[in-house]
């Protein structure tokens, strides 16, 4: 075997049995394990980070159903080459080009006139289309296309799946196992890889290569030494990418604009997606501002709208003076905390039918059932209020939204408590 050939190329699984990870989508009874078993699967869209096997499980589904297999990058495709593989496949028709599999990885990166050539192939079973993606694709994917695909979301590799994704390195490479290797930790090794297996078992193959010898004993003192460039530059797609967001977020939730600009400009410097920082600021303002300051979810949005407009490097300016008001803003999480708590009860409750009096009663018939009888319009009462109830019977009187200890909130939860006494305790 050509030791030309990346590590990770070599140990590429060929089928579910080999395949690690992911158990929620590929294993017994999970969905898309069903769908592969039953040979059919719809378009699907893989979402998840880099390196947790979106390729190969792509690779694994054409060979399962054995079927034509077709795969562009969106990074260096364009219109032309997906009309071209179109045509290919309706050219061959009967002929075994019926319903194969076209993979196009990084499909976040296609813009919305390439993803509209893709709709109708994948519309009338001319090609079942599966995109990878990093992104979130209700962002990224036009909805049109979106709306004909199933999503699967692919989680992080556990530290057991890494560690056994070494173990099955060294032993069932051919070339690896030619060599005694001895797997004594695994910690810096996987912290360097940030959780991607392609880049875990490249960082291996350094290693084994940097001891040259044939009995090596692998351990966090030998990685430290051999793996010179710890301290790495910011990656998009890496490790560093999901720590730095990390950072860049808890630093304007804890209302320090400094340090949240720090990062923003490690982001900047490093060439990540402008729109990327600016829906992440679209979501902090809800998520840990929200009736604190109202208008922090006015100005992130404009500042979403601004950064799809401009683009870089002008998207810097507009990108600071939003973090910087909102890191400076007064904080509650009273909304998300909100949420939450309505869908736990949502799901623990089930359908619970909704009251007769809001009801909407359109025909005769729902009339003479009472639907809407009793209900009062609010702007009739003083003060456009009147108080009834709004809730299911069995979950009256249900808080969810607690007004967070600040300025405006403490207003709203004067205003609450005059309307609703005491029936929900504000």
């Amino acid at each position: 075997m050509s030791t030309n050939i990346p590590l990770a190329e070599r140990l590429r699984p060929q089928n579910l049995d080999t395949y690690i990870g992911q158990e929620q989508l590929v294993g017994k009874d999970a969905p898309l394990r069903k769908a592969i078993d039953s040979g059919y699967i719809p378009s699907l869209i893989l979402w998840g980070p880099p390196g947790v096997g979106k390729t190969t499980l792509a690779n694994i589904i054409s060979n399962s159903l054995k079927r034509p297999f077709y795969e562009l990058s969106a990074i260096n495709s364009g219109v032309k080459d997906i009309r071209e593989v179109i045509q290919k496949v309706k050219n061959q028709g009967m002929f075994g080009g019926s319903n194969a599999i076209l993979f196009i990885d990084e499909i976040h990166r296609f813009s919305k006139s390439q993803q509209d050539s893709l709709l109708g192939a994948v519309e009338k079973g001319i090609i079942t289309l599966i995109g990878a993606t990093t992104e979130n694709p209700s962002f990224e994917v036009i909805s049109a296309l979106l709306s004909r695909c199933q999503v699967y979301v692919l989680e992080h590799f556990s530290k057991d799946d890494l560690d056994k994704l070494l173990l099955r390195a060294i032993k069932e490479d051919q070339i690896l196992k030619e060599k005694n290797i001895t797997i004594k930790e695994t910690d810096v090794l996987i912290r360097l890889s940030g959780g991607d297996a392609r880049k875990l078992l490249n960082l291996l193959e350094i290693v084994v290569s940097g001891a040259n010898q044939d009995n090596i004993v692998i351990d966090n003192e030998l990685v430290d030494k051999l793996i010179k460039n710890k301290t790495l530059l910011y990656d998009k797609s890496g490790e560093q990418h999901y720590d730095i967001i990390s950072a860049f977020i808890k630093s304007i939730r804890g209302s320090d604009p400094n340090a949240a600009l720090y990062w923003l400009a490690r982001m900047i410097e490093g060439g990540e997606d402008p729109k990327f920082i600016a829906r992440r600021l679209l979501i902090l303002a809800s998520e840990d501002i929200g009736n604190a300051t109202p208008t922090a979810l006015v100005l992130a949005n404009s500042c979403f709208q601004s950064v799809n407009a401009i683009g870089w490097p002008e998207s810097r300016i507009v990108l600071a003076q939003c973090v910087t008001y909102l890191a400076s803003s007064p904080k509650s999480n009273a909304s998300y905390q909100a949420i939450n708590l309505a869908q736990q009860v949502a799901n623990k409750h089930g359908n619970l039918p909704v009251p007769l009096a809001l009801r909407n009663a359109p025909t005769k018939l729902m009339k003479e059932l009472n639907y809407g009888k009793d209900y009062q319009y609010s702007h009739s009462g003083q003060g456009n209020f009147i108080a009834q109830e709004f809730l299911p019977e069995e979950i009256s009187g249900s808080k969810f939204y607690e007004p967070g200890n600040n300025a405006r909130e403490n207003d709203l939860r004067k205003v609450l408590s005059k309307l609703w006494g005491d029936k929900y305790g504000y």
